[in-house]
Order: structure tokens, then sequence, then C-alpha cells
């Protein structure tokens, strides 16, 4: 039995006509004699829509019954599209992850699936049926359900994928694959072809938001080749996987940016041994990522300015911890949520020297400055003012050849 995995995005179905068009395609695998497991998200907006219900009745609404409610637009999802398979006269039925069942760890709203009961799914398969399967969720080792996190079908798809041993996975959305930069913002953004897990990788968790970073991870170390494309056209799409071949000889592979970061800045902090620790221990105790680290000693050696960077939504928490925490002294803090993380990606700069002067001078060319840089091998960092974004892309996109 061939098996391919289909998930769908909010988007493909956001309304009955989408849902419609969905069970088309799936109806076309169906039609080559592919055993077919389909996952799909909930229509979009409904996620935002229950989440703001628990916002109108509590300030701190239970974790666990947060993941319940949360959990109910997938279950929508899938049965509609297993009645409309039903209609065109396939075998379809819909599956709530707590009825495979699939089993997931960790905290309430950012669990990982560790395991998948296969059974009555193959079962049902062997005998023809099409499993619509509800994305995003599971339940714990307490029988609670649990979700996965804001993109957390796309994790439901990459293990499926892996426990059921597909042959394929095609991650269906609202655009034809992954682009070199935000097509919506630069016209002269194209089609990347075939990225490797750790280009994608660092693009997702950079602020490209095609794909959920954990998923890609989840991929990663299972080495679960996917393909993300568009349900709306029948153009390829872009191939995540790890093999070398026929990978493009480009340097840089993609440039991403963010729009929700702020600086955070520490001026004349007293130094000794362990004070880093103590400003950042608070901050992860209370869920808050912290991002680039830059430190600046004094020549006394005496002092230090800190800066760092948050989610902007984090910056009100993260200004109350600072000042209230005992263990640390410091004589001014300055705050800014007027930046942006613009990241250039490329497996190609390990080898190829230069790279960051290049970046550097094309953004002075520009007369941006840079606020922050960070630095791993294949990607670098800069943080800049928010109103320089797409200038710094454009520059950026032109000199390394993406246009």
């Amino acid at each position: 039995m061939k098996i391919v995995v289909l998930k769908f995005g909010g988007t493909s179905v956001g309304n009955i006509d989408r849902i419609k068009n969905v069970a088309k395609i799936i109806s076309n695998y169906k039609k080559k004699k592919l055993a077919v497991i389909v996952v799909s998200s909930a229509m979009s907006g409904t996620t935002n829509q229950l989440i703001k219900h628990t916002e109108e009745l509590s300030k701190n609404f239970d974790a666990a019954e947060y993941d319940v409610l949360l959990s109910t637009g997938e279950q929508a999802t899938c049965a509609l599209i297993a009645g409309r398979l039903n209609h065109l006269g396939f075998k379809s039925r819909s599956w709530i992850s707590w009825q495979l069942p699939i089993f997931t760890e960790g905290l309430y709203g950012s669990s990982r699936i560790n395991r998948i009961n296969k059974s009555k799914v193959l079962s049902f398969m062997k005998s023809g049926g099409i499993p619509i399967i509800t994305g995003f969720q599971g339940i714990n080792p307490e029988n609670r359900i649990t979700t996965l996190g804001r993109g957390g079908t796309d994790a439901s798809a990459i293990m499926l994928a892996k426990f059921f041993n597909a042959y394929a996975c095609n991650i269906y959305t609202d655009v034809d694959g992954v682009y070199t930069t935000d097509p919506r913002s630069n016209l002269k953004a194209k089609k990347i072809e075939k990225i490797s897990y750790d280009e994608m990788l660092e693009m997702a968790s950079l602020g490209a938001k095609v794909m959920q970073p954990t998923s890609v991870q989840d991929a990663k170390l299972n080495n679960i080749s996917f393909s993300v494309k568009s349900s709306f056209s029948k153009k390829k799409g872009t191939l995540i996987t790890n093999s070398k071949k026929a990978f493009s000889d480009q340097i840089i592979t993609g440039i991403t940016s963010t729009k929700n970061d702020a600086k955070v800045t520490m001026i004349g902090v007293r130094d000794k041994p362990g004070v880093a620790a103590s400003i950042f221990k608070p901050l992860s105790l209370n869920q808050i990522n912290v991002d680039m680290v830059v430190q600046n000693i004094s020549l006394n050696s005496k002092e230090t300015d800190l800066t760092f960077t948050i989610k902007s939504e984090d910056l009100k928490k993260t200004e109350k911890i600072i000042k209230q925490n005992k263990k640390i002294s410091f004589r001014k803090l300055t705050k800014d949520s007027n930046v942006s993380k613009v990241s250039i990606i490329g497996v190609g700069m390990i080898t190829t020297p230069g790279i960051t002067y290049r970046m550097f001078q094309a953004l002075a060319s520009k007369k941006i400055n840079i606020m922050v840089i960070s630095t791993s091998e294949i990607k670098i960092s800069v943080l800049i003012s928010s109103k320089y974004v797409k200038k710094a892309i454009s520059v950026l996109h032109k000199e390394f050849k993406l246009d």
C-alpha cells in the first residue's frame, strides 16, 4: 500500500467552495490508486475567534480547557471534508486525534507527538477508505487533549508520514512553494525548487511563515522529505529534503524579516560573574524567549551594557521583571519596539568568504544602520529600524543575485 499524507492549511479550507476544491484534490490522488491520509487545520479565522472567547471570559484561562476548545476547529473541518468526499462517492470518515489515538508529551499549547496508534486507520485504508484526521492536536498521558502550537497541523502531517512510512508528504497552503523572500513585499522574489532542512528551519524560525519551525525540525530528525504546494494552483511546489542531489549552487538561498521584535538595552549593569544568568533566568521562567544578545564591557571592567531582543508582546512583562529583579544593578533601561530582524540564509556561506562584508556593505549603501548582529554557520541576522526593512530586503536580494 503506497501511502501519501496530504495536509491542508486554514486558508485551503477557509470556506465551503475551498473545501469542495480540497475534496477534488484528494480525489485526484485516490484515482491514482494511492492510499491517502488527510490532515486538516481549522477553517481560517476559527482559532482566532475561539481565542477571543477565552480572553473575554478570563485573563488566565485554564490551559487544559484552552486546548480542548481550540481543538474543536479541526474537528468541524474534518467532518466537512469527509462529508464532501462521501457525497462524491468515496468512502471517508473523520478521525479525532484521541480516536486513533495520537499520543503527545509536553506542555499544553506546545506539546509534541511521540507515538501514533496506526491499527484503526490502516484497517480503514485497506478497505478503501480515506481517513481525515484532525491536525494540531493529540492526547497526553492524563488522557487530556493537547495542542501543538500555531501551525501545529504541519507537525501532525510530518509525524503521520513518519509513523505510516508514507512515500510522500504534501503540505498544501495558499502559496505555491517557498520563495527567496516574501513575494508580497518583494515582487522580484522567486520560488525555490529544493531547499535543505537546515535552510528551511532557519527561514521558518527567522520570520518565514510557510512552515512551523518545530515541524521542520521533526522532518529533519526523522528524515521525512516533504513538499509545500498551493491548493489553488497546479504549479510544482518546493521540496524540503536532506538529499544533496540537484541543490542549487546559490550561496544565499533566502532572505527573511520579522515584524514583532523589540530591543531592550540595560546600561551600566554592574559586571560580575553570573550577572547575565541573573538577568535571563527570570525571563526564561516567565516563558519569554530572548533572541539576539550583545554585551559591551566598559574599560574599567566594572560595568557592562547589555542589549537583547524579545518579541514585542513580551516587552511590558520584560520591563517589569527586570525592574523587580533585586539580584542585578543597572543605571538605565531603554527599549525600542520599532525594530525588525533581517536575515540572509544559505548553506553556501559556510565555504564562501566575504558574505558578511557584502551584506554590511549593501546595507550601508542604502544608509541602513545595524543595531545588533547575530550569526550561525548558515545565517547572518541584523537588527535594523522597521522602516528600512523593505529597502534592506530589496538591496540584499539584488546583492546576492536572487532577483
